[in-house]
């Protein structure tokens, strides 16, 4: 049977549920995933102030914007099995409330001191973890044939960051420290109430019944969990990584003000944002594979331009610009794999491995990055890194990747 007409019975029964219930569902999805990632990323704007404000070193502050990407990576693996369980219906509600806990902590009381700071960022992880609820819950309501561009546009919520960006500094600038924290706190909860009212699991939508230790090993059997991390780790990792490290980046090598910075981190990851459907919608055309190795070649490229500093205007900018469209296109074109790849009621605990993969690999370069800064005063080394990591994983697209895509096919 050829992939593109290989459906699950959950899949076709969202597809003749009828009307547009199955957008509804892929709207309020992504809007609780923007809400999410807004909250998770309410750090990274703010790094530059806590490091002049709290005297910190460059590896203190890569190390605060990291905290929370790695709980929110290692937290979607437990939440994507957790969510194949029990579904996107209760698992979006209960991610949103609970992430008004450190939202509320950091903004009233734990920002005036490294330790807080990191209590507080460890716990504000819990938001990435909705990454690994929507995936699953959007994978059931569509068929094959047009889950990359769903699961695309469902990653799209990754604007949140972009959201955060753009104005967590203003609205700490002209209200204070507290506002932002309680502005997004007020929008999970309103999110969570929503949630619980509009969204319904798929129609047909079956529960696995075995034990999560149990469906988690099953998981780790599976060679195509590892294949998409691989990938996922470098595509959606290198976007992590810029968009929380960024601004301290720009800060340091162009001497930008932290508002231009973020403004620019801003543009980066809505490039990215806007290039994820666009990545899953060319992945259903013609191929995930070919996009995969498109995007990590122009990776490559735009690494090795941007190692030698060039001007910010235009090669800098071009550079980075060309990255985020690679990177976002890619994070599209690995999902639309795993969509194409693992049955339907394995999609949960499959993202979380995956998802977790991702975040993860947006952990490891802010420090590497702030740990050359601190050292050799230049970032070179580290983008010559994100080439060479980028060459490899394009070379093992075009070979392991392929092949698991054409045995697929043919069974």
């Amino acid at each position: 049977m050829s992939e593109s007409r290989q459906e699950t019975g959950p899949a076709r029964a969202g597809q003749v549920a009828g009307g547009g219930r199955p957008m509804v569902m892929l709207v309020v999805a992504t809007i609780g995933f923007a809400v999410n990632f807004w909250a998770w990323a309410l750090l990274s704007p703010l790094g530059p102030r806590f490091h002049d404000v709290l005297s910190l070193t460059s590896f203190e502050q890569s190390l605060l914007v990291a905290v929370p990407v790695v709980v929110g990576s290692l937290g979607r693996i437990p939440v994507g099995a957790l969510t194949d369980r029990f579904g996107g219906r209760v698992m979006f509600p209960a991610v949103s409330l609970i992430t008004i806990i450190p939202v509320l902590y950091l903004g009233l009381a734990g920002h005036s001191s490294l330790p807080a700071l990191l209590v507080g960022g460890f716990f504000l992880g819990i938001g990435g973890t909705a990454f690994a609820v929507g995936v699953p819950f959007v994978n059931a309501w569509f068929p094959p044939e047009r889950r990359g561009l769903a699961i695309g546009i469902f990653g799209a919520g990754m604007g949140g960051t972009a959201i955060s960006a753009l104005t967590t500094v203003k609205e700490v600038d002209r209200f204070g420290m507290e506002t932002p924290f309680v502005v997004i706190a007020v929008l999970l909860a309103v999110y969570a109430a929503v949630a619980w009212v509009v969204l319904r699991e798929a129609p047909g939508r079956t529960a696995p019944t075995e034990p999560l230790v149990k469906r988690l090993a099953a998981t780790a059997r599976m060679g195509v969990t590892w294949q998409m991390a691989a990938l996922y780790a470098v595509t959606f990792g290198g976007y992590v990584a810029f968009s929380v490290y960024l601004p301290t980046y720009l800060k340091a090598e162009y001497g930008l003000t932290q508002a231009d910075a973020a403004n620019r981190m801003a543009g980066f990851v809505v490039l990215a944002v806007v290039m994820r459907p666009v990545g899953g919608w060319l992945s259903d055309r013609f191929g995930a594979v070919r996009v995969m190795t498109a995007s990590l070649t122009v990776t490559v490229l735009g690494a090795i331009a941007q190692s030698f500093a060039p001007a910010l205007i235009p090669t800098g900018t071009i550079a980075f610009l060309a990255m985020a469209a690679a990177l976002g296109a890619g994070s599209g074109a690995t999902f639309a794999l795993v969509a194409r790849l693992v049955p339907a009621n394995k999609v949960g605990a499959v993202t979380g491995v995956v998802g977790a993969a991702g975040g993860l690999g947006g952990f490891v370069p802010p420090l590497v990055m702030g740990a050359l800064w601190g050292s050799l005063g230049e970032y070179r080394i580290g983008l010559l890194l994100l080439a060479l990591v980028a060459a490899a994983a394009g070379v093992f697209t075009a070979t392991t990747v392929r092949q698991a895509v054409v045995t697929r096919q043919a069974s």
